[in-house]
């Protein structure tokens, strides 16, 4: 069986692709580095990070990009002879503009270098590019309105002004006329359009309804590519508004027929739980991947199992099984392990190095900043894991600080930070910032915890909506703080689903605001699933 979601934790927005016998999934990085995550699979059951493309300033540069911008959904394909990447940096979230680059690149191979981009427009965001069977390029996009109310070509939502379609080459970009193919369904905040051809059909699918618990995926079809595209009779292949199963928030992916003749097609979901004293449903874990079995009947796609709501465990070709989950134990030093990212910076130089036996974190910017955060971190997988390093860190002001953090974006955090004080030396605290701006501020406790000379162990312990962080040097654990509320650190805390769309993250996090760069060593980081 495929058990979804197939990526856990932030995994947003997926692409899907085959390629003989191989398959990829490509995911949205938002403000984490380097951008895009691209997964193999041989069963479409157990899948592999194998590469993030966008690993260099020529490439991508995200500072000063706000929380949630960045890379939004990718669109992986091949033409026979090549990989051909499309990316959107978005450099706005709020107000009435989105300000949303969009760029193409390519490789012979997946996991190789990259070209340099082709800078394609900046009309719209989650744009794809097509091979049609005669050679040619088509770039499709939806087309953002910043306009007022009513200027739009789909009332359900004037932002989003219809899916337009133009021919691209590398040679000459973009050329021809800019056509609207598709205004989209009564759902509208159309966007997302994937298209594919079969059967002397073109067959075009789009996420609708928003990123959170209303999401679809639609399908619409023509005869000829710039034609205008039918709706599918049940509009959504996808959706689980109105449902109380463990897979929500069903919307944006992508088909694709398998070589052993079956078709499936992938999907972001949520899994929400319940948040604690009663603070409703939130999906700590982000947006994740999921892949859902499907059949042609009468020209058209439906899940195999009939309805739009996709399921937790669906049928694998050749009878594959996805592998259980296992503990990440990380002696640091060497290469980055390939779970860790960081944010916004091409030039990570300046944030860490790795020694033989460390990861050492260069303290720079405040945890809150866009620019230049020394924050090194992990994917959450799990409603309830546990987290522990080692920190070496020599603060000799309240300036300085370091330690274990869980991470959704500037004001949605929980830190235990190794930091000084001017009467008792070194301390532990936690920092905390508890909901999106303006509702969320800097929480740091009066009283702190002396800590002696020499390494100190740290560790949180998170079991669904509510975190606690423990410590020691010698002999057993002890609590730092009291309980949290890890409910904060969603896509749900603070504004809501539709306010950010990211995930939460656990790692390592170094600043140092007077600007002498004090530097902090980790030499371990161990990731278990299960409740403590």
């Amino acid at each position: 069986m495929i058990r979804n979601p197939v990526l856990p934790g932030f995994n947003p927005d997926p692409s899907f692709l085959r390629v003989g016998e191989d398959y990829y999934l490509a995911t949205s990085t938002f403000e984490w580095y380097p951008g895009v995550q691209i997964f193999h699979s041989r069963d479409l059951a157990n899948w592999e990070l194998v590469a993030r493309p966008l690993n260099r300033a020529a490439l991508l540069d995200m500072r000063g990009n706000p929380d949630s911008c960045g890379i939004w959904a990718p669109c992986l394909s091949h033409d026979g002879e090549r990989f051909w990447l499309v990316y959107t940096d978005v450099k706005r979230l709020d107000g009435a503009f989105k300000d949303a680059h969009n760029y193409i690149t390519a490789c012979e191979t997946i996991d190789g270098v990259w070209s340099d981009p082709w800078y394609v427009n900046s009309s719209g965001f989650d744009p794809s590019l097509f091979h049609d069977d005669d050679g040619r390029k088509w770039f499709v996009n939806m087309r953002w309105n910043h306009r007022w109310a009513g200027s739009g070509v789909n009332g359900a939502n004037d932002r989003f002004d219809g899916i337009v379609l133009q021919e691209w080459s590398p040679e000459g970009g973009l050329t021809g006329p800019v056509t609207m193919i598709y205004p989209g369904s009564d759902k509208g905040l159309t966007e997302a359009p994937h298209l594919f051809k079969r059967d002397g059909w073109y067959y075009l699918t789009t996420a609708e309804g928003g990123t959170g618990y209303e999401h679809a995926v639609t399908m619409a079809r023509s005869r000829t590519i710039d034609g205008q595209y039918e709706t599918h009779p049940q509009k959504h292949v996808l959706c689980a508004e109105g449902s109380n199963g463990a897979v929500q928030r069903t919307g944006h992916g992508q088909y694709v027929e398998t070589h052993w003749g079956d078709h499936y097609h992938s999907f972001l979901m949520g899994r929400p739980i319940e948040g604690p004293d009663g603070q409703g449903r939130f999906c700590p874990l982000g947006r994740e991947t999921g892949l859902e079995k499907v059949v042609w009947r009468d020209g058209w796609l439906w899940l195999e199992r009939g309805g739009m709501i996709a399921s937790a465990e669906v049928d694998a070709p050749g009878g594959a099984v996805s592998a259980p989950r296992a503990p990440v134990h990380r002696r640091l030093g060497g290469p980055l392990p390939p779970e860790f990212q960081w944010l916004r910076t091409p030039e990570w130089e300046r944030i860490f190095r790795c020694e033989d036996d460390a990861l050492v974190l260069i303290g720079r910017e405040s945890v809150g900043s866009w620019f230049e955060q020394s924050l090194v971190a992990r994917r959450q997988e799990d409603h309830a894991y546990v987290a522990e390093t080692d920190l070496d860190f020599a603060p000799d002001t309240y300036q300085q600080g370091a330690g274990l953090i869980t991470y959704y974006n500037r004001h949605k955090f929980h830190a235990a930070i190794l930091s000084h004080d001017e009467g008792a030396g070194r301390t532990l605290s936690v920092m905390s910032c508890a909901g999106d701006w303006p509702a969320g501020d800097l929480d740091w406790p009066v009283h702190s915890v002396p800590v002696g000379p020499g390494p100190v162990s740290l560790r949180v312990e998170v079991d669904k909506g509510t975190q606690r962080f423990r410590w020691k040097q010698q002999g057993e654990w002890q609590a730092l703080g009291g309980e949290l509320n890890a409910a904060v650190i969603s896509d749900e805390g603070g504004q809501g689903e539709h306010a950010s769309f990211t995930g939460a993250f656990v790692g390592m996090v170094c600043f140092d605001v007077s600007g002498r760069a004090a530097e902090a060593r980790f030499t371990r980081f161990d990731y278990t699933p299960g409740a403590a």
